[in-house]
């Protein structure tokens, strides 16, 4: 049996020595970074994939596995679109070698591939050049016959990088009604229902373009719940939403959307345009596209909850599914972190606090700059503040781990409970703090501050990771590893 070489995934994050300035920051970088790192493609096929021969056998994030005999294919063709979907095609490059005949992804992240074509695209919002690349990779998908088989590679960032607009519907049309739904605190599900039924790849159009032929959808999922047909808004998977599903998502959030955009929609609702091919539809009926998540924001969280055990703190995952509001979800972590500081409940500290998912933030008129995790950050930082000695020694790291938060040059921050007050030596005042977090401006401050997290594109993207660092009670320069090392009779000290 045969795998990659292999690649790597390191993420180097700037100013690492000052964000690391002692044991509880450090740790809560390392359990973000190597959460990251566990989720890149290139480990991720090393783990997931493997070649016996023709035969490639894939495990499933679930527990589940599927083979494909590589050799009963006429041709094997790859295609699709993500942050992370250069570097996924360049590791399964390296597994398959010239099994691959040819094949098209679109990314913002490009990296060197030999057989499959690696395009451009761009992230939050669609570009000219993702429209020309998306359409070519449909032309690659629709090229291929009933004896080949498609291998689709779809990670997060999907959505936007794989812009083939329908038949009536401009970039800008789309564009604008994109930049809308961010704005407006939508779901990523709710955003997707909305661009799939604007596009000619999305909800399973890539898949109808592709019959006869065989495929099969390798994932990296990055929304919660890892539902198939949201992932890259699902080209290759059935789509359970409608028309009518989109026009209520515009409605709901008060979308004036572009006449061309509104009038496709309600046009389909009315029956007027072909609806998205759902379950048990053509080409889903007959078994031949089988869409596999081989990564998820679980990946990512064992790996840090692993990071956390080995130091000698107690990791606790709050959950893979956050969602809501940025601040408030804060509230909730800072919460449990100082309820674990003062009284040990959930878990005794040193203990470390895990959760992935996807926070949003709701933007007023003329909002500030700033993302979702920086956003979080803050409110966590005004918590630990306002929560006196139960907020002492809690250190709280939040990044996107495709490494841009919101459409910034900043993954995330890495925040303390010194961060706000009003004494002074602060770095921030909290008045300044919450004025930047009710102007949705936390970018500046946390920056003035030096609390950003910049690691550049990181090759993946499973969304949203935090960790929660609480130190021992009685004092914040205490290293868990080297306590546990102690009671363990170990002589080994901390990384």
């Amino acid at each position: 049996m045969s795998g990659p070489p292999d690649a790597d995934p390191s993420v180097t994050v700037a100013d690492r020595e000052r964000h690391a300035s002692d044991p509880p920051r450090e740790l809560a970088l390392d359990c973000v970074v190597t959460g990251i790192e566990a989720a890149h493609p290139g480990a991720v096929v090393a783990d997931a994939l493997a070649l016996d021969g023709d035969v490639l056998t894939v495990a499933a994030a679930d527990g589940t596995a599927t083979a494909r005999d590589l050799a009963a294919y006429d041709r094997v063709v790859v295609v699709g679109a993500g942050n992370a979907a250069g570097h996924f095609a360049a590791a399964v490059e390296r597994l398959l070698g010239d099994r691959i005949d040819g094949g098209a992804v679109v990314t913002d992240d490009p990296v060197e591939t030999e057989r499959v074509a690696v395009l451009p695209g761009d992230h939050p919002t669609p570009s000219e050049a993702g429209v020309e690349s998306a359409r070519r990779v449909r032309a690659v998908a629709a090229d291929a016959g009933e004896s080949d088989l498609v291998i689709g590679l779809l990670t997060g960032g999907g959505s936007a990088l794989l812009a083939a607009p329908a038949e009536g519907v401009a970039l800008g049309d789309l564009s604008e009604t994109t930049d809308a739904l961010l704005a407006s605190g939508a779901t990523i599900s709710e955003i997707n229902a909305v661009r799939k039924h604007l596009s000619a790849v999305k909800g399973g159009r890539l898949a109808r373009a592709a019959a006869p032929a065989d495929a099969l959808a390798l994932a990296v999922s990055d929304v919660t719940g890892d539902d198939p047909a949201v992932i890259a808004s699902g080209p290759l998977s059935p789509d359970p939403t409608t028309f009518g599903d989109a026009v209520a998502v515009l409605d709901r959030y008060g979308i004036d959307a572009p006449a061309a955009v509104a009038d496709r929609l309600e046009g389909g609702a009315a029956g007027e345009v072909a609806e998205t091919p759902g379950p048990g539809e053509s080409p889903f009926d007959g078994g031949g596209v089988d869409v596999r998540i081989v990564a998820n924001a679980r990946t990512a969280l064992t790996a840090a909850r692993e990071v956390a055990a080995e130091r000698g703190y107690e990791p606790l995952v709050l959950s893979a599914r956050m969602r809501g509001e940025a601040r408030e979800a804060a509230k909730a972590h800072a919460a449990v972190a100082e309820e674990c500081r003062a009284v040990g409940e959930p878990i005794e500290p040193p203990a470390v606090l895990l959760s992935a998912g996807e926070v949003t933030v709701t933007l007023g008129d003329d909002p500030g700059t700033g993302g979702p995790n920086g956003e979080f950050a803050l409110s966590a930082a005004l918590e630990l503040d306002a929560a006196g000695p139960d907020g002492e020694g809690i250190v709280v790291a939040s990044l996107d781990t495709d490494g841009i938060d919101g459409a910034t040059d900043a993954a995330g921050a890495l925040v303390d409970d010194r961060l706000v007050s009003d004494g002074p030596e602060s770095p921030l005042t909290r008045e300044a703090a919450a004025d930047a977090l009710d102007a949705h401006d936390a970018y500046p401050v946390l920056d003035d501050a030096g609390a950003l997290l910049r690691t550049g594109p990181t090759g993946t993207n499973v969304n949203d990771l935090r960790a929660v660092v609480v130190a021992e009670r009685g004092g914040r320069s205490d290293d868990g590893g080297a306590r546990a090392d102690a009671r363990e009779g170990g002589s080994e000290g901390t990384k």
